[in-house]
């Protein structure tokens, strides 16, 4: 269901008025605040189409009705998205949930939403209806050669989707692991898994990446074969140039300083892609900033200070996207939040005096450097977001239109109460 330009831009007048004081009040403060909107209408974040359905427990799901039946409907909804934040640009599909059966066809619906297609990702962590060998002990790290191989081909298939449909990335996250101690050789693990990646690698056209993702636990508890940031930046280093570190904010232990592993690849060019979510406990693939703002504000300060330091693109660098699905939100309504919380974190970020924090670090005066990063943390960037917004035709409040429009009760009536989203 589209959203007209006409009825964003009639919100966005009744709004105007108050949205410009609240800016004007902000911006007087900023020295360089035509740079940060710039930044801000060039930052995009990639919607995965797996996150447009209800999320699931491990006990039960509830679907909310009016889900996509489709990938059409997947890309329309995304497109819905886009139009009112204009910071929704890509979608990223998962195969098989999400095969296009006519890519010339989908290329050209997305495009008609504004929507280009970010990493394509492979699944090798569920066995699919029909599918010859199992992946119950593993996939890329399986004893069995022949499930490899399996593995293997799945992948670059993925590739050939994806070069159909103009993405430029294939993102490798594995469940592959072990539940007790002594059911796997870890070295033999390790060594299968990266010569069946060297054979993925191998297949990459020349303009592609390979993300490889890591996560510290589930489905298996005792071992994961890409179980850290370390072990993901060995296999890459191995790999060559186009392969990097995928980093998910929900894959590691309690109280891990994300921020730290994102600034050390950063400065060992190995950090590829990024994929937003919040967590209480480990993968919650909660709203982001829901849980952990303070969190999400310190690693977007070493992103922006380790871009900064390489020259790197902030919009282009990495691959950013969202990665999160729950089970008791409206999924569109989540994803806008998301989006949102992102734009004002970077926002955050993008306003940190970096020379004086400089200055503090190199006296050793802590007390300034907390000062520095808390001010900038403390300070409301909604409206820098919401001009940002404005000028890319988009809706100054976009959750408020969502739900005006009634476009979940209008999704309902079209495509019905009971619909189930391919995918989680």
């Amino acid at each position: 269901m589209p959203i007209e330009k006409y009825i964003v831009d009639q919100y966005n007048s009744e709004l105007q008025k108050d949205h410009q004081r609240r800016f004007d009040f902000i911006a007087a403060d900023i020295k360089n605040v035509e740079g940060i909107i710039e930044k801000l209408i060039a930052f995009q974040v990639a919607i995965p189409s797996w996150a447009l359905g209800t999320g699931g427990t491990r006990f039960g799901r509830f679907p909310g009705g009016g889900e996509p039946r489709n990938l059409e409907e997947k890309i329309e909804d995304i497109g819905l998205i886009h139009a009112l934040n204009q910071a929704s640009g890509a979608i990223s599909l998962h195969i098989p949930w999400d095969i296009p059966e006519n890519a010339s066809h989908i290329k050209a619906l997305a495009a008609q939403h504004g929507l280009k297609f970010d990493a394509m990702n492979s699944n090798t962590f569920q066995d699919q209806p029909g599918q010859q060998l199992s992946y119950k002990y593993g996939s890329l790290q399986n004893v069995n050669k022949a499930v490899r191989r399996q593995a293997i081909d799945h992948n670059i298939e993925v590739i050939k989707y994806g070069i159909e449909l103009g993405s430029e990335a294939l993102t490798v996250w594995l469940a592959d692991g072990s539940c007790f101690p002594g059911q796997l050789n870890f070295r033999k693990a390790f060594q299968n898994t990266l010569e069946s990646l060297e054979e993925i690698y191998s297949a990459l056209p020349a303009d592609w990446k390979l993300f490889l993702e890591y996560k510290a636990f589930e489905p298996n508890f005792y071992s994961t074969t890409v179980g850290d940031w370390g072990q993901s930046f060995t296999y890459v280093n191995k790999l060559g140039p186009k392969a990097f570190t995928l980093v998910d904010l929900g894959h590691h232990l309690p109280n891990a300083n994300i921020e730290q592993i994102v600034s050390l690849l950063l400065m060992e060019g190995k950090l590829g892609g990024f994929h937003f979510n919040d967590s209480k406990y480990g993968d919650d693939d909660l709203t982001v900033g829901s849980i952990k703002p303070y969190q999400l504000f310190l690693i977007f300060n070493e992103l922006v200070e380790g871009m900064d330091a390489k020259g790197m693109n902030h919009a282009h660098g990495i691959g950013w996207m969202i990665d999160a699905s729950h089970n008791v939100k409206d999924p569109l309504e989540d994803l806008l939040q998301s989006v949102e919380a992102i734009m004002i974190t970077y926002a955050q970020a993008l306003l940190v005096d970096r020379t004086t924090l400089q200055e503090a670090q190199n006296n050793n005066d802590t007390v300034t450097a907390q000062e520095i990063l808390q001010q900038a943390f403390r300070t409301d960037t909604r409206a820098l977001v919401a001009e940002a917004r404005l000028r890319s035709g988009a809706a100054l409040n976009p959750l408020a239109v969502y739900r005006s429009e009634k476009v979940r009760e209008n999704l309902i009536k079209k495509r019905g109460a009971k619909t189930v989203a391919t995918g989680l």
